[in-house]
């Protein structure tokens, strides 16, 4: 029993330290310790939906909460696009010590479908 613990307490830390990505959504639950983000909404969607031909990609402005130990710490406005892709990675590594390969909304919009709000998240992928 007692390898069967080390050997879980190994795989969490390999794991923890293995993950790529992460997910940040308006799900309510906020952890007890440390940083947490959470969406809080998604507005002014201008990216062109697969499907169509844009003349330009179009941006995405989200409204993102920090919590530290459950404790509300600030909200922040971010508006993603190829313009501003820099200043956001900077804001979003103060949180994670990974370095970030990408930052984007999904889903990502497709012509005539309608996505609830609850369903969006933000995902940051982290270089290897």
């Amino acid at each position: 029993m007692k390898k069967l613990v080390i050997v879980l307490c190994f795989l969490n830390f390999v794991f923890a330290f293995a993950q790529t990505e992460v997910k940040i959504t308006p799900k309510k639950c906020i952890p007890k310790k440390g940083f947490h983000l959470k969406l809080n909404s998604v507005f002014n969607d201008s990216r062109c939906p697969e499907g169509t031909t844009c003349i330009w990609a179009g941006e995405v402005s989200v409204l993102v909460e920090v919590y530290n130990d459950k404790r509300f710490v600030e909200e922040k406005t971010l508006t993603l696009n190829s313009k501003n892709r820099e200043e956001n990675n900077l804001w979003f590594s103060k949180f994670y010590s990974k370095k970030i390969k990408s930052i984007g909304v999904n889903p990502y919009p497709k012509q005539g479908v309608v996505v609830k709000d609850k369903k969006k998240y933000i995902k940051i992928v982290f270089e290897n």
